[in-house]
């Protein structure tokens, strides 16, 4: 298995000799406006790819967490030729057939493809009605003979679904998406730095890589926030923060 982080939450991945593109966000830095209610202004994406070829990726699939525009933009489906498959949760897949995609696989709880298979676990996108109004998401779980399993955990905060997540499959690494992202008003929606430490607490076995900073404006906990709180924690050692364009 290879990781590579490309900006924010998109990923790619060679995972049993298959290539996946993971919630792609290909707009171009401050193309898109701030997110509404924000403690800023900022446009995004705030940092542009690390690579200009990032928008000619050609996966075997492609897999969305969920349809927020930081996971899946205009710019991805206008880059990615429709014959990809696309894999996501169910009720995105008529999302992607407006766009013109043909081949579509909402995956409720298991997928096999080409000796991978995949399985949906869930998350809380926050806590209470922001929770709520911020729709369903998920994460994924992959696994393949010789292959260590991967759980990609997707937009949610430390929450029983994420522990029932790793105790279920005891991944051997589980890609979180941190940077405290939130609102003005109300709690994250996604980890900050005391949500990974409590992962790296109760799943010690697991190897944690931290994406989903420094490119969306209300992601307030930066990489090095993230390093300085785990590192004085304890938990450093456990968890890779990757670059823009770094492999894991």
């Amino acid at each position: 298995m290879k990781l590579q982080l490309i900006r924010h939450a998109t990923l790619w991945l060679h995972y049993a000799g298959v290539t996946l593109l993971i919630d792609p966000m290909f707009g171009h830095q401050g193309a898109n406006p701030p997110i509404a209610n924000s403690a800023n202004d900022r446009r995004n994406p705030l940092v542009p790819l690390p690579f200009a070829e990032a928008e000619k990726l050609r996966p075997d699939a492609v897999l969305v967490t969920h349809l927020h525009r930081d996971h899946w933009d205009e710019a991805a489906a206008a880059a990615l030729p429709e014959s990809t498959p696309i894999w996501c949760q169910p009720g995105d897949e008529t999302a992607f057939a407006a766009a013109g995609f043909a081949s579509i696989t909402a995956i409720a709880e298991t997928f096999s493809f080409q000796g991978v298979k995949v399985t949906r676990t869930s998350g809380r996108h926050g806590t209470g009605e922001i929770g709520q109004r911020m729709g369903p998401v998920s994460g994924f779980v992959l696994q393949a003979e010789g292959e260590p399993t991967l759980y990609i955990a997707g937009d949610t905060i430390w929450c029983d679904e994420v522990k029932q997540a790793l105790d279920a499959y005891r991944p051997e690494m589980t890609v979180v998406n941190a940077g405290g992202a939130r609102f003005v008003q109300g709690d994250p929606i996604t980890m900050d730095a005391d949500d990974v430490a409590d992962l790296c607490r109760y799943a010690p076995y697991t190897r944690v890589v931290a994406v989903h900073m420094d490119a969306i404006n209300h992601c307030l906990v930066t990489r090095a926030d993230l390093q300085a709180a785990l590192a004085a924690a304890g938990w450093l050692r456990q968890v890779a923060i990757p670059g823009d364009g770094e492999w894991v």
